[in-house]
């Protein structure tokens, strides 16, 4: 998302304040759209002359009084169609401090996806009265969001991306009077967009004017609250699963065109804390239980999910012939892969708390991974989010057979790292938590492979950052995008490359290991060709296991989708991070 921010000042019969404002932020350069909410006469005359001098002022003048709301919806409207991607919406009374500008706009562009909203911070000028009556609306606020997400959601200090905002308003009737500032922020939140509380000093000027009118606008903020929680017991089923495994992504019908690091993993640490707690004291079924309700509702409200487990089956079984057995994408075999992923997590669970033992493994090739295990040499083993390497990870670990560090994303591993470690302090043991590898990381890797450790990535997830390198490979009869990471590292570890999957079967799971390179050579002069002849050869791989598995590849967004503008080329080695832990 692009970062173009503007700035929005409702104003009503703020004459006297104005002026000091504008020319306060003025000093940051951004356009200023004024909204006059049919002032008096002396302050509609005082905005005309300092449009009239100032060129970066653009007024807008309301007919007649039509509320706070209504006059900052028109000033985001204005500068949604003047291409603006962001707007800071500041009161006209001057209680908000304006040097506190850049810090919005910095957390904005940082985070362009995010509200940025005020959190005040009072001096002694601030009427007590007003500042123990807005704690009432916190309490209303929280139990409407079912967060702590708003900090205060009547700060009419914040900055808002409109590419979000302005599809909200014209969708829904929000309140155009003093409760706007306060049901747009849940709404917000109700949609799962993120909210950012910044710290800012609100200072009550002793000649400042206000227009809260005691009586009214109490009563139309009771009437929001009570629309507020009637709309939160409506989407409580939803705001319930949110809470247990985060945001859901949504789109209409088709495959979000966002890049699969965009989506919030569906599991927080409390509600995964929750399913572990359950597992531990209950046992799987119980826990299952626990799941199967949020399930179910993740199956019928992840349209872009579906959509993505469909297209995939619809791939995978054209790809594999009328003769394979490829279960037909209808709803009830969706709703199986559904289940086979949650079903997954509990695997992860049951492996580290002791539930699952060696005999329930199948390693048709467990001789040739015990050779490279007590060779003293070191190795690479590149597996996918496809049945769950968590299982082989965890016996190796806890039998002592070898020293296995697993590679993660740090930014989507970390939830689920810290709910698993609760359920055995082993699990932590040699995980590395990691985003796009510098040459020390390398380094750190070569290491380890020196002292015979063995490392495991995946490799059928891009890179998150915008500076990570891809590489395209046929999967499934269609171009696809896979990480340049894993063959990059595996060329500069200089070490024995083996794939390695772990399927479930029945109640039992079967490892199955081979071996893919003795080394990963990539000529200077003809790097790209052989990148690409490594993907192709890991992709083939990872259809032939997908046949054999189809429920069991986990991957809920268009993996077929270009997301790159790619390939790029930077300082970063292309990112050898992945997920072992979660899909």
């Amino acid at each position: 998302m692009s970062f173009l921010p503007c700035i929005v000042i409702p104003c009503y019969n703020h004459g006297a304040t104005i002026g000091g404002m504008v020319e306060r932020l003025s000093s940051h350069g951004l356009y200023i759209f004024i909204v006059d909410d049919g002032s008096d006469t002396a302050t509609a005359t005082a905005l005309q002359s300092l449009a009239a001098r100032e060129p970066l002022v653009r007024l807008f003048c309301m007919p007649e009084n039509r509320g706070k709301g209504a006059a900052v919806m028109h000033g985001l409207r204005a500068a949604k169609a003047g291409g603006f991607s962001h707007a800071l919406q500041i009161d006209a009374d001057g209680q908000h401090d304006t040097a506190d500008v850049a810090r919005f706009l910095a957390a904005g562009q940082s985070c362009p996806g995010a509200v940025i909203c005020g959190q005040p911070i009072y001096d002694e000028s601030v009427p007590k009265g007003r500042l123990y009556g807005r704690y009432l609306t916190h309490v209303w606020v929280w139990i409407e969001t079912l967060s702590f997400a708003i900090g205060d959601s009547m700060c009419g200090f914040r900055l808002y991306p409109l590419t979000t905002v302005i599809p909200l308003i014209d969708r829904v009737a929000i309140s155009r009077r003093m409760s706007f500032d306060t049901e747009i922020l849940v709404r917000l939140v109700w949609q799962g967009v993120p909210v950012q509380n910044l710290n800012t000093r609100v200072t009550y000027p002793k000649d400042g004017v206000s227009h809260f009118d005691l009586f009214w606008d109490n009563l139309r903020i009771s009437a929001t609250h009570s629309r507020l929680v009637l709309g939160m017991i409506l989407r409580l089923p939803r705001l319930l699963a949110r809470r247990l495994f985060g945001r859901v992504p949504d789109t209409a019908g088709k495959a979000d065109p966002t890049h699969w690091a965009a989506f919030a993993e569906r599991g927080c640490t409390w509600g995964l804390g929750l399913v572990a707690t359950a597992y531990r004291l209950l046992g799987r079924r119980v826990a299952l239980l626990v799941l199967l309700p949020v399930v179910t509702y993740f199956f019928l409200t992840g349209r872009q999910a579906r959509w993505a487990s469909r297209n995939y089956l619809q791939r995978l079984a054209s790809h594999a012939g009328p003769d394979a057995a490829i279960p037909a994408a209808t709803l009830t075999t969706i709703f199986r892969h559904f289940l086979a992923f949650t079903e997954s997590g509990l695997d992860k669970l049951a492996v580290w708390h002791g539930d699952i033992k060696r005999h329930q493994l199948n390693f048709p090739n467990e001789a040739a991974f015990k050779k490279v295990a007590y060779s003293g040499q070191g190795a690479l083993f590149i597996g996918a989010h496809l049945g769950n390497l968590e299982i082989t990870r965890a016996l190796a670990v806890t039998g002592g057979v070898a020293k296995v560090t697993a590679v993660v994303y740090s930014e989507h591993a970390r939830r689920f790292a810290t709910t698993l470690a609760s359920a055995s302090g082993r699990f932590g043991v040699n995980l590395l938590q990691a985003g796009d590898f510098w040459l020390d990381t390398a380094i750190a890797l070569k290491e380890k492979i020196a002292q015979g450790e063995l490392l495991v990535i995946v490799g059928d997830r891009t890179p998150p950052a915008d500076n990570g390198r891809v590489v395209r490979a046929n999967f499934l009869g269609h171009p696809a995008l896979f990480a340049q990471g894993p063959f990059v590292l595996a060329h500069l570890l200089e070490c024995p490359v083996y794939l390695f999957f772990c399927l479930k079967e029945g109640d039992r799971y079967c490892v199955h290991l081979e071996h893919f390179a003795e080394r990963v050579i990539l000529p200077r002069r003809e790097r790209q060709l052989a990148l690409a002849g490594y993907a192709q050869r890991y992709a083939q791989r990872l259809e032939t296991y997908c046949q054999r598995a189809p429920l069991q590849w986990f991957n809920f967004f268009d993996f077929w989708r270009d997301t790159s503008q790619k390939n790029k080329t930077s300082n970063t080695i292309g990112s050898t991070g992945s997920e072992t832990g979660k899909a």
